[in-house]
């Protein structure tokens, strides 16, 4: 089982200190919500994933099909404007940088189609539940 954990940083303020394993990262809002903007959010991070995933499908597919790719870039646009109604779009727009073959960049395209973020934001269920978190010794909790 993986875990985050994520704390507020200072009173009163958005700003949020995350640990995934080892390694520390932020999260805030932007200032028209009252954040100081000095992080990414929430969907920021969730929109990161699936930049971050197409990238390294196509990287581990290459690699384990001796497909010459040197590097990749991954662009996603956010349209947000519908959330509110059950529509959240992603658009992905992705570049393979390196010696390949049409037929290699086709077949990198298929795979990164099917990448496990785009899989899990698409057609997986996803079930949350949302409980105290208890801390022995909090002398905020009761």
């Amino acid at each position: 089982m993986n875990t985050i954990d994520c704390a507020t940083e200072q009173p009163n303020e958005f700003r949020q200190r995350l640990h995934v394993r080892a390694h520390e990262l932020h999260a805030d809002v932007v200032e028209r919500e009252g954040g100081r903007d000095s992080a990414p959010g929430a969907h920021d991070y969730f929109d990161a994933a699936l930049a971050a995933c197409k990238a390294l499908t196509a990287t581990w597919y290459a690699k384990r099909n001796g497909i010459p790719l040197e590097r990749v870039e991954s662009h996603v646009e956010r349209d947000d404007s519908e959330e509110r109604s059950g529509r959240y779009k992603l658009t992905v727009r992705l570049a393979f940088h390196g010696p390949m073959s049409e037929e290699d960049r086709a077949r990198i395209y298929a795979a990164v189609g099917r990448c496990p973020i785009h899989k899990l934001m698409t057609s997986s269920e996803v079930t949350i539940e949302t409980a105290p978190l208890e801390r022995e010794g909090d002398p905020t909790r009761p």
